[in-house]
């Protein structure tokens, strides 16, 4: 009996470390066969009113102008349409019973000119600009990345617009940026031409001085005798579903798949495509599943050997983390006891802008609460006029990315007016050195202190 009692513990943790490593097995042979094949899991279909049903049902497909664009959306080996676009598309068919149809373009001009004579209903290439909304609807943002200048190699860093003043910037015809670089920089020479290589290919050769181009795709053409320069501040490359105007039922279908995306498996959907990551192939998951088993057996061996020592450590471990919890718990509170009592609005956000953490004065300043914005993007709310919403948001992306802190005067566009203020945004670091996020506010420059 006395021998019972001793094992019992040992039984114990024998048993919950079996079913531990059992479960995790399970649970990731499950995830990486759901990354392999998506499709093969039936989908909910999202919830649509009679005039939305009465347009699918009228509609047999919706014609889809594209240009191909590697990674986000471009042919591959066997012809077949591929790319981060394609599987957003693939997944709102399957959720809304839409069915699209390519039409390939080979340039950003023809695809407008096809989406604007109404040849085509829709496009994933496009970024919004006033010339584009006078003919296109575009649905929320579903992702972006910064411009980014493209020069030679052998010269000078671009690292703004300023610095281009009498040099030649090549863009394909009617880029999304060409109108308001002609408007507001007449001091560059803006030549165009029909495709973002036949742009590469002029800086190359010198004829050219620099272009510009999506972050993503610029750095998938590592010539020699080209480099990526700086991002160009206050402008961002969002992800849109362009719809010809005219038809409020297919964006609005459109517009509510996106509201309903799993926000865990559109970021699994980019990390796919613009991070390089492989899927892993069935066999090798039930190969690693049994490698597993097998090691987490061996483990749970010597965890019986070392269970009686383990018990007896167990309530000191316990009792320690207790305290250590505790005493984060208070340190936890003593920052939001000031942060709250700072009279200027404060903020932290993560590296993606989601806001993790403000003052009372942050939530006055905007007039909601923190409950409403916690884990959001500014232009994923309603806090802000949206063009103020959307360049601070793509601010605080290239700060993040250059890691450089930031403290300016400067006019912003609140709820209530115009205001001047006098704004600071700096990067911070975890323990272990790698950037977590942002963390910034602003005063108002009427209530700031004067220096002596």
């Amino acid at each position: 009996m006395q021998y019972l009692a001793v094992m019992k513990p040992a039984v114990g943790w024998i048993f919950w470390l079996a079913l531990l490593g059992l479960a995790q097995g399970a649970v990731a042979a499950q995830l990486v066969a759901y990354a392999a094949d998506a499709t093969a899991v039936p989908e909910p279909l999202i919830e649509l009113d009679a005039q939305e049903r009465e347009w699918l049902a009228g509609h047999s497909h919706v014609v889809v102008a594209s240009t191909q664009y590697p990674l986000y959306l471009f042919k591959d080996e066997r012809g077949q349409w591929s790319g981060f676009h394609n599987d957003v598309l693939e997944r709102i068919s399957a959720m809304t019973g839409l069915r699209f149809v390519y039409d390939e373009t080979f340039s950003t001009e023809q695809l407008l000119d096809r989406l604007e004579s109404g040849a085509a209903d829709m496009s994933t290439m496009l970024s919004m600009n006033d010339e584009r909304r006078a003919f296109l609807d575009f649905s929320p943002a579903f992702g972006g990345a910064g411009w980014v200048f493209v020069g030679h190699a052998e010269a000078p860093d671009v690292q703004s617009l300023e610095q281009l003043a009498k040099k030649v910037l090549v863009l394909p015809t009617r880029h999304a940026l060409e109108a308001l670089i002609r408007r507001d920089y007449p001091s560059i020479e803006v030549r165009s031409v029909k495709t973002h290589a036949e742009a590469r290919a002029l800086v190359e050769s010198g004829e050219a001085y620099a272009t510009l181009d999506n972050d993503i795709g610029a750095r998938l053409y590592p010539s020699g005798r080209l480099k990526v320069g700086e991002a160009l501040e206050g402008k961002w490359d969002a992800d849109y579903l362009a719809v010809h105007k005219g038809q409020p039922q297919l964006l609005s279908i459109l517009s509510k798949a996106l509201e309903a995306f799993p926000s865990v498996e559109l970021r699994a959907l980019r990390h796919k495509w613009f991070y390089a990551v492989a899927p892993t192939s069935t066999s090798s998951i039930w190969e690693g599943t049994t490698r597993q088993v097998c090691v987490g057996l061996l483990i749970v061996s010597v965890f019986a050997l070392l269970s009686l020592v383990w018990n007896r450590r167990l309530a000191i471990v316990i009792e320690q983390r207790l305290s250590a919890e505790k005493g984060l718990r208070d340190q936890l509170a003593f920052q939001h006891a000031l942060m709250d009592a700072m009279p200027d609005p404060v903020f932290v956000c993560d590296r993606q802008g989601r806001l993790i953490m403000c003052n009372k004065s942050y939530e006055e300043s905007l007039s909601t609460r923190f409950d409403q914005m916690r884990g959001q993007r500014l232009i994923e709310l309603e806090v802000l006029p949206r063009e103020t919403a959307e360049l601070l948001h793509a601010e605080f992306m290239v700060q993040l990315q250059t890691r450089k802190p930031r403290f300016r005067e400067r006019q912003l566009m609140f709820k209530h007016g115009l205001s001047d203020i006098y704004q600071w945004t700096v990067p911070f670091y975890g323990a272990d050195g790698q950037l977590r996020g942002l963390q910034g506010g602003w005063t108002e420059i009427e209530r700031r202190p004067r220096q002596t």
